[in-house]
């Protein structure tokens, strides 16, 4: 035995040190060290039991606790949520926000999430059912319908668009999480000036099916909000970022457990108007008053700068809150807005159309002068009205001989008869050379204001009032387009615009409420005032219609505002419309007259024919404030004025 092992440790040691040879005979630079098996034989064995631990390890996770690591890996899911985008806020002119953003988080149903857990029974999803109609306050046929919907579909639906907090905090802290309900994060918006601006900036809501088919490819979601009316949906594209993407690994807590990627979102860019935010205050508010001693509840408003375009004002009443548009309207709320007969979400300073009355006559003397019809100073006598075969056509009172100056100062009807349809020694320019005109300064057409339902009123032709009643053309039709009334229907934006043409010397320009748009890096893109058309007329025939304008401040009908502290140029209206005793009262007219900065009109809508004028006294006490010292402490900027209408004319 011994021998047998001394023979065996020997014949080791050779080939150790034949090993050990060879390797110093290849690399004779090299040193040589004696190889020793038990350390070899040592590394085989730990590496063995590694690995036999190794396969114990996945026998045990892969056989034995299968069910439970399955069960824990349902729990841990890779959740994508969208970065919301912020929305560009909105401001007026004098910095006032109209338009701002809040944190608000939203209920939604994603049937996905609900295919990547372990089917439930019927009974357990009644159960959740019920639990979430409960914990939400949401009925459980929205819910039931809602979720069927988004199962066809595949697409996430949402059922709450403003969860409360402690709603929110209840459902997450009971740790009872139902599939498929997910609150998530969301942005909505607030107006913090809420109705004396609701007809500019409009509202925005939960996008539509319908919206969406036609956005998704600009990366819109069925979570989506988009601007609906006014300002808001005019410029979606601008005010809407681009959102980003989170993506992390949720427990069945909805508990983040590693955060995998965040593509940041990109916020919407600001937009700063032209909206003179106290002026619009204050002449919502002084018409309020005055529509209340006229017996009426409808109005509009418009302030323009002649020189730019640029919108100071508009304003519609009756006003509505659209802070209620953002989480939903109510429907009760909802119902008696749109069956109150003074349509109170209807915007009236661009969507209504109504007869202009007298405000057309300045552009028709211009009309009269660039036809020849006569000149300036050329006199028409009114005896209070002419006929016309055997129909009379009336003058508001006998103003006797006229020219055209003291015809727009007086509002002398039957001057304006005459050189429209013509009577006795004067051959008047007919309908469709008024039509040129007429349009050529904005009437019939649309202004191309940046606000969506824009309408284009009418002024009519032998073939309007064709297609229309299906009648042919009088000269009679003649006489009553002349002074704004019969076919004829305008827009107090299109009023509005007009004068501001004949103020600014004959240039139109496309009335625009945005000033500048500036992202977050303090970029700004501005908004060019737009020309539509130049050199409308003859330099004379402007100056003219400027004269009798101011005239009408002097000398005529408007000669309450001589108390402005400015000179200002102005036109009053009145237009019949209907069998009962109302009428249209309107007043337009600009300051100051050498070097105009706004145009201002003022319309009420069905007003009592038995009052007097109330459009002038709103236009007179705004520009006293406008062109004065601007009081921040009028009681007119609050939203209950305590003012009495002056009713002095």
């Amino acid at each position: 035995m011994n021998k047998f092992k001394k023979n065996n440790l020997e014949k080791s040691a050779l080939l150790a040190q034949e090993f050990t040879s060879d390797a110093y005979a290849t690399n004779e630079q090299g040193v040589a060290y004696e190889f020793d098996r038990r350390w070899f034989n040592a590394m085989w064995l730990l590496i063995s039991i590694v690995l036999l631990g190794l396969v114990a390890r996945l026998f045990f996770v892969s056989v034995i606790s299968h069910d439970t690591y399955a069960y824990t890996a349902q729990g841990n899911t890779l959740r994508q949520q969208p970065i919301i985008a912020p929305r560009g806020r909105i401001f007026a002119s004098d910095g006032q926000i109209l338009a701002d953003n809040e944190p608000n988080y939203i209920l939604v149903y994603s049937p996905s999430e609900v295919q990547s857990k372990t089917s439930l029974s019927e009974a357990d999803v009644n159960s959740n059912t019920s639990y979430i109609a409960s914990t939400f306050d949401i009925p459980r046929e929205l819910i039931d319908i809602s979720v069927s919907e988004a199962t066809k579909t595949g697409e996430d639906v949402v059922l709450k668009e403003k969860v409360e907090r402690e709603q929110n905090i209840s459902y997450k802290s009971e740790g009872k999480l139902v599939p498929g309900f997910i609150v998530q994060q969301n942005a909505s918006r607030i107006y913090p000036q809420g109705e004396n601006f609701a007809h500019v900036i409009g509202y925005e809501g939960l996008i539509k099916k319908k919206e969406l088919q036609q956005r998704r490819e600009n990366g819109y979601l069925l979570t989506d909000r988009i601007g609906k009316t006014g300002l808001e949906f005019q410029y979606e594209n601008s005010l809407r970022g681009q959102h980003g993407m989170s993506k992390n690994i949720v427990d069945s807590r909805e508990k983040t457990v590693r955060n995998l990627q965040d593509d940041h979102a990109t916020p919407g860019r600001d937009l700063y108007t032209h909206i003179d935010g106290d002026l619009q205050k204050i002449i919502t508010n002084r018409l309020k008053i005055e529509l209340e001693r006229a017996q009426t509840q409808t109005g509009a408003a418009v302030a323009l700068d002649p020189q730019t375009g640029a919108v100071k004002a508009l304003v519609s009443l009756p006003l509505y809150d659209n802070n209620k548009f953002v989480h939903g309207v109510d429907s009760l709320t909802y119902s008696n807005w749109i069956t109150d007969q003074n349509r109170p979400l209807f915007n009236r300073a661009v969507s209504g159309a109504f007869p202009p009355g007298s405000t057309v006559k300045p552009v028709m003397g211009v009309a009269t002068l660039m036809e020849n019809t006569v000149d300036a100073g050329y006199q028409i006598e009114s005896k209070g009205g002419l006929m016309l075969g055997n129909r009379f056509f009336g003058d508001w009172k006998v103003h006797g001989f006229t020219d055209l100056r003291r015809a727009i100062a007086v509002s002398s009807d039957v001057y304006f008869y005459t050189v429209a349809g013509g009577h006795g020694t004067v051959k008047g320019m007919g309908i469709e050379r008024m039509h040129h005109w007429m349009t050529r300064f904005g009437y019939g057409k649309e202004t191309g204001i940046d606000l969506p339902s824009e309408i284009a009123g009418t002024y009519p032709t032998p073939e309007i009032k064709k297609d229309l009643v299906g009648e042919k053309w009088y000269v009679g039709d003649t006489y009553n387009a002349a002074i704004g009334q019969g076919f004829v229907s305008a827009t107090p934006l299109q009023v509005a615009n007009s004068i501001a043409a004949i103020a600014n010397g004959g240039t139109i320009y496309k009335p625009t409420i945005a000033n500048y748009f500036q992202d977050v890096d303090g970029n700004k893109t501005m908004i060019r005032p737009s020309v539509v058309a130049k050199e409308l007329s003859s330099q004379e025939s402007i100056l003219v219609a400027q004269q009798g304008m101011r005239q009408t401040v002097t000398q005529g009908t408007a000669q309450m505002m001589q108390s402005v502290p400015v000179e200002v140029a102005g036109k009053t209206g009145t237009a019949q419309f209907g069998t009962q005793d109302k009428v249209h009262s309107w007043f337009v007219g600009y300051a100051p007259y050498d070097d105009p900065e706004l145009v201002i009109l003022i319309l009420t809508q069905g007003q009592s024919g038995e009052i007097s004028s109330s459009t002038m006294p709103v236009a007179r006490d705004v520009l006293q404030w406008y062109f004065g010292s601007r009081d921040k402490d009028s009681p007119l900027l609050t939203d209950q004025p305590n003012q009495e209408p002056d009713e002095t004319q």
